[in-house]
C-alpha cells in the first residue's frame, strides 16, 4: 500500500537544501574520514528531523511490514552462531559495572531476544512515552522498505554530510569548532566514563526526542549524537585515492561497491556493509569522537541496534 498526499505532508516535514560544493571528510580524526576532497550535490529536500517510532508505526499499520529484528535469522549465514541467538532479536547497548578494555566492544553489547523496534531494550520494554523518539533497531532494508512506502530514499553519504554542516565550511562539529558536550551539551551523547558511568548531563542516557537540541544552520535536528544514520552507499575505508588528479569537482558522488565493502576481518560472514553517519547517544571522546559530520563507520546492512535509525531524502529533478 502506498502512502497518500496527506500522510506524505504529515511525515516529511522536510527542510530543502541547495545545490552546493563543500569539503568532505576531515584530515584531524580516524583514518577513515580522510583525505578531504571538494565533492558537489545537486539540490535535496531531507528529513527535518530522525524518522521517530510514531511514523515508522504508521507504516508498519499500513504495510504490515516485518522488521529484520523481528524474524528468525537464517542460520546459513551465521555459520556457528550458538542456536539459542537464532531466533528474533537485536543488539542493545548494555553498560558495564566497570572500566573494560575499549577494543572489545562485546563487553558492552549484548544479542537480546525480543528486541526490535517496539521493545527497544527487550522484551519487558516498550514504545510508551517513546513516540517522538527515534526509532530504532531497523537494518538497512527496513529503512529502505519505509522510503520506498514514503515515496522517499536515504541520503547518500555526501548528501547527509553536506547536510549536517548545515553551511559551516570546515567547521568539527555541526555547531562550530568548540566541543561543549561535557559543559553545555548539543547534542545528545556520552558524558562520563564510557561505557560504565553516564553523568546525562545532556539529560538523557539513552535516545532523546527529535528536536530536543538546537537545529543547525540548515534548520535540521540531531545531525550529531542521539542516533547513527544509515545512509545509501556501500562503504569503503576511505573517501577515494588521495592521488588521484581531477580538473573538475565531482557532483553527486557515491561510495564503494557491494563486493569491497565486505568485512576482510569476517570472510566467514559475508554480509556487505553501508555507511553510516552522525553519531549516537553512545559516543564520547574518549572512545568515539564520532558525533562530528565527517565522521563514518559501517554496519553490517542485515543488523540494526538500540542506537541506530535513519531519515530520508527526495532529490530535485535533474
Amino acid at each position: 500500500m502506498t502512502i497518500t498526499p496527506a500522510e506524505r505532508a504529515t511525515l516529511r516535514e522536510m527542510v530543502h537544501v541547495d545545490e552546493g560544493a563543500f569539503a568532505m571528510g576531515s584530515q584531524d580524526y580516524y583514518p577513515e574520514e580522510r583525505p578531504v576532497r571538494r565533492v558537489a550535490v545537486d539540490g535535496f529536500w531531507i528529513d527535518r528531523h530522525q524518522v521517530t517510532s510514531a511514523a515508522f508505526a504508521r507504516f508498519v499499520e499500513k504495510t504490515g511490514f516485518v522488521t529484520e529484528a523481528e524474524r528468525s535469522p537464517d542460520p546459513a549465514l551465521y555459520p556457528g552462531a550458538p542456536p539459542e541467538n537464532l531466533v528474533p532479536g537485536s543488539m542493545v547497548f548494555t553498560p558495564t559495572p566497570g572500566p573494560v578494555d575499549l577494543r572489545d566492544y562485546s563487553q558492552w553489547w549484548r544479542w537480546v531476544p525480543g528486541a526490535d523496534w517496539r521493545h527497544p531494550t527487550g522484551p519487558n520494554s516498550s514504545m510508551e512515552r517513546l513516540d517522538d523518539h527515534p526509532v530504532v533497531h531497523v537494518n538497512h532494508g527496513d529503512a529502505s522498505a519505509y522510503c520506498a512506502w514514503a515515496g522517499t530514499s536515504l541520503p547518500s553519504e555526501a548528501e547527509w554530510e553536506y547536510a549536517a554542516r548545515g553551511g559551516l565550511k570546515g567547521a568539527r562539529f555541526t555547531w562550530g569548532d568548540e566541543d561543549t558536550q561535557e559543559t553545555e551539551p548539543k547534542a545528545n551523547t556520552w558524558q562520563g566514563r564510557f561505557p560504565y558511568e553516564n553523568t546525562a548531563v545532556d539529560g538523557w542516557v539513552r535516545t532523546a526526542p527529535v528536536g530536543s537540541f538546537e537545529p543547525n544552520g540548515f534548520g535540521l535536528y540531531d545531525m550529531a549524537g542521539n542516533v547513527w544514520e544509515w545512509t545509501d552507499d556501500w562503504y569503503r575505508a576511505s573517501h577515494g585515492d588521495p592521488d588521484a588528479q581531477s580538473c573538475c569537482t565531482p557532483m553527486n558522488t557515491r561510495g564503494g561497491t557491494l563486493e569491497a565493502s565486505m568485512d576482510p576481518v569476517m570472510p566467514h560472514t559475508p554480509i556487505p556493509r553501508k555507511v553510516l553517519k552522525g553519531g549516537s547517544h553512545l559516543c564520547a571522546p574518549s572512545y568515539c569522537l564520532r558525533y562530528r559530520p565527517a565522521a563514518r563507520q559501517p554496519q553490517m546492512v542485515d543488523t540494526g541496534t538500540s542506537h541506530l535509525g535513519f531519515r530520508t531524502v527526495v532529490r530535485d529533478p535533474t
